[in-house]
């Protein structure tokens, strides 16, 4: 009966396992950043960020327009990057303090945005590597804001001059085990509020990386 019942005991630990590595197969949120609830301010800046994990990197000749918006109406108006006023094309990109991220199985990236125009907001990536990427995916013009999920693996990428925030060409099947920046453009000037970007928050899903 004993063993019987080890046999048993041993079996059930083994699917309990089992089923526990099943079922956290999918990755937690690394980082999300919804910007301090602080007044309209230019240009975006670290005192920006809510997150204390994360620092802000900008890029592009547009860089020093991007503006950390809010309006006192609507009185939901929320606290958010807009590129409203960029004379060039711009980047915005956010970096843990200690860790990088594996963007590979099941990652999946989430944003609360709402473009104008022919604006369509993009995910960008800095690999470990040095090699920037630009997402074919995005997130176009919307009368108000939405939240949209990108599955990363869905993903076509295209590399990216981080200096001219301009995309150069297919890239295939990069990898996306240790990614160090992630961020956001839509590889074009601002045309104030009737052709421009913004974001609210992101949210990014994936493995940490020991950097």
């Amino acid at each position: 009966m004993n063993k019987v019942f080890v046999v048993i005991l041993s079996l059930t630990q083994f699917l309990s396992i089992g089923f526990s590595q099943e079922s956290n197969y999918r990755p937690g949120l690394f980082f999300r950043e919804d910007w301090k609830e602080t007044p309209a301010e230019i240009p975006l800046s670290q005192k920006h960020v809510n997150n204390t994990d994360l620092l802000v990197q900008l890029y592009g000749p547009g860089q020093d327009s991007l503006k950390k918006s809010n309006h006192e109406k609507p009185v939901d108006d929320p606290f958010y990057v807009w590129s409203g006023l960029c004379l060039g094309n711009w980047m915005v990109t956010l970096k843990h303090k200690t860790s990088n991220v594996d963007l590979t199985r099941f990652a999946k990236i989430t944003w609360r945005t709402k473009q104008a125009g022919l604006r369509q907001l993009r995910i960008s990536v800095k690999l470990a590597s040095g090699t920037w990427l630009v997402s074919n995916q995005f997130d176009d013009a919307t009368k108000d804001w939405r939240i949209k999920e990108f599955n990363v693996q869905d993903i076509i990428w295209y590399k990216l001059d981080s200096k001219s925030v301009v995309e150069t060409g297919p890239v295939p099947n990069p990898d996306l085990s240790n990614v160090e920046e992630i961020g956001f453009t839509d590889l074009m000037p601002g045309g104030k509020s009737s052709s421009c970007s913004r974001l609210d928050w992101i949210e990014v899903y994936g493995k940490p990386v020991k950097r």
